[in-house]
């Protein structure tokens, strides 16, 4: 079994209209819900092997703070092939993954992500930001995700719900 756990940044900041999309940080929002997130992940058991962000400034700290907020151990991988990635580039990325990773965190960014969850699942989700999908998978690695809907939608999130 793996489980696969699907984040979208945290809110960001276009208070400077004069910065690049890539370059834009987080707002206060998103700085107070991210550790949020990461507490969820402690408490509801799923904290994860591996930590996969996006570049872009505002999912780099997302990531930081839902390390930080969740205490957890693993350092976040940051790929640039995931800022603003198709669902297919996610599928990609993931079969190269090691089969001893039975949890991975993966932060991005939509509609890449929203068409990730129906790719896998079947069941279109909205993704607001700071909003978690957790997919489970009857597969022993990595490699044999599917190309499309076998996973199981399991949990969603959304910063709102939390306490």
């Amino acid at each position: 079994m793996k489980t696969l756990l699907i984040l979208r940044h945290a809110k960001s900041s276009w208070a400077d209209p004069g910065m690049t999309d890539h370059n834009r940080p987080l707002n206060s929002r998103g700085k107070h819900d991210a550790p949020r997130i990461g507490q969820l992940l402690r408490e509801q058991g799923l904290v994860p092997d591996l930590i996969l962000s996006s570049t872009a400034k505002r999912a780099r700290s997302t990531a930081k703070r839902v390390v930080e907020g969740g205490e957890l151990t693993c350092e976040p991988q940051l790929l640039d092939e995931l800022y603003l990635a198709p669902a297919a580039t996610y599928v990609a990325l993931l079969r190269r993954q090691a089969a001893e990773h039975g949890r991975i965190l993966v932060i991005g960014h939509n509609p890449g992500l929203e068409e990730l969850v129906l790719l896998l699942t079947g069941t279109c989700v909205a993704l607001p930001t700071a909003a978690l999908v957790q997919v489970g998978f009857e597969i022993d690695t990595w490699f044999e995700l599917p190309d499309h809907g076998v996973g199981k939608l399991v949990a969603s999130w959304e910063p709102r719900e939390l306490a």
